[in-house]
């Protein structure tokens, strides 16, 4: 495998004769992160509340408008060539970048420590039911050291290595195998019609699954940048991620609505590891575990890039650095439900990138334009949405949050904008 050069300073426009990605690179590396265990897992939290017929409407509606949403984010990276947190100084200014550019890197760490304890947990499960709890592949400290080790290795690496000499040659075949493989076994083994006609017990409203859903597409607002930049053409882009994510994404999480209602109806997730263990001597589940090991490449990945703005260090070495440090985190963290840490993300990147899109294609026309030292009506308004997430979803859960925040946070920018234009005047950090 040919090593390519894998990463450009964060402030600078990828060249264009180096934007090599198209719409089939794009697809298969969106339609690689929105399949991994933790889309199984986030599947099962709405299975119990929701049933199966609700729980995949809510997939449906929430992955649909969130993969639209990360597309057009991911057409900002091609159209500028700046990574993600780079992008966002045209809105918020230079100073105004540097606050989500910090959160993006806090919760970048602890996504990438999150992949790290899920495939540590279910490797471990595994190693334990095919050879013994004493055995050496049942050892949770090995498991955290050889995936936190795989994915920082990647992360190194680069996108351009990943998508093109892994994913796209033999990498996402594997993946639809292993998808193909578990729905022929849900479809051979479980009463589907019955599942289908029983409710959920409610209780989890449709508005929070709905939320829950369009967390997993949103959570990538921040990053998508990283990689888009490299896109060739935004048609492209837009295409290519939005095909990948939705049906990498519904189809990941319906296995998981469906194989706990089936098979581990306590919604455990040892249970539901169990489960999807049972299928194909465990073969499709190792190779979505190794997948798994993908989310966690761009989470470090793009943390490096994210703290490339902060600090004056080659993305490389600060993969590594942070690489070591998810893994630190995941041989001493248990894994915790995580429910609250995806509508967390929401709450404060949704908002955002409402500002950000009607920012870039509206108010900027998908211009660049220059960089101000700070644009305070694009931070009010994002404020604004935060604020509006926090409300809805307190005093009014069954209406949903995340979609109004955005929805607010970008006509608030849209009135701001053009209400205080003479504050666009580039002002030079």
């Amino acid at each position: 495998m040919s090593i390519q050069p894998s990463t450009y300073s964060p402030d600078i426009a990828v060249p264009a004769d180096k934007r090599v990605f198209g719409a089939r690179d794009l697809f298969s590396l969106w339609f690689s992160l929105g399949i991994g265990l933790m889309v199984l897992q986030t599947g099962a939290l709405l299975a119990p509340g929701l049933g199966l017929s609700g729980s995949l409407l809510a997939i449906f509606l929430g992955t649909l408008v969130g993969v639209l949403l990360l597309a057009a984010v991911g057409v900002i990276g091609s159209d500028t060539g700046l990574s993600a947190m780079a992008a966002l100084k045209l809105s918020l200014g230079a100073k105004g970048a540097s606050v989500p550019a910090l959160l993006n890197l806090l919760q970048l760490i602890g996504w990438g420590s999150f992949e790290i304890i899920v495939m540590r947990d279910a490797a471990s499960l595994l190693g334990t039911r095919a050879f013994s709890d004493g055995s050496l592949f049942a050892s949770p400290l090995l498991w955290t050291l050889f995936f936190g080790g795989l994915a920082t290795l990647l992360a190194v690496s680069g996108p351009l290595t990943f998508v093109r000499q892994i994913l796209r040659k033999w990498g996402i075949w594997l993946l639809l195998a292993a998808c193909l493989w578990l729905t022929w076994n849900l479809f051979a083994k479980a009463d589907l019609a019955a599942l289908w006609a029983k409710a959920g017990d409610g209780s989890m409203p449709f508005a929070v699954g709905f939320d829950i859903a369009i967390a997993m597409p949103l959570s990538w607002l921040p990053l998508i940048a990283d990689y888009s930049r490299f896109g060739k053409r935004a048609k492209s882009v837009f295409g290519g991620t939005a095909l990948g994510f939705f049906i990498g994404n519904f189809w990941l999480m319906g296995l998981g609505v469906a194989y706990t209602l089936a098979f581990a109806p306590s919604g455990e997730v040892n249970a539901l590891l169990l489960a999807l263990a049972g299928a194909g001597l465990g073969i499709p589940l190792l190779l979505i575990l190794l997948d798994e090991s993908e989310n966690a490449f761009a989470d470090i990945h793009s943390a490096a890039v994210s703290s490339g703005i902060l600090l004056r260090l080659k993305v490389e070495h600060l993969a590594l650095a942070i690489g070591v440090i998810c893994t630190l985190i995941a041989c001493f963290a248990p894994l915790a439900q995580y429910q609250n840490f995806l509508l967390l993300i929401g709450s404060v990147f949704a908002p955002l990138f409402g500002v950000v899109l009607v920012d870039h294609f509206i108010l900027r026309r998908r211009s660049a334009g220059a960089v101000a030292s700070l644009r305070w009506p694009a931070l009010v308004a994002w404020l604004g949405g935060i604020a509006t997430y926090h409300l809805l979803a307190n005093l009014y859960p069954d209406v949903g949050a995340t979609l109004p925040a955005l929805v607010l946070a970008g006509l608030l920018q849209l009135i701001l904008g053009r209400a205080f234009s003479g504050a666009r005047a580039p002002v030079q950090a």
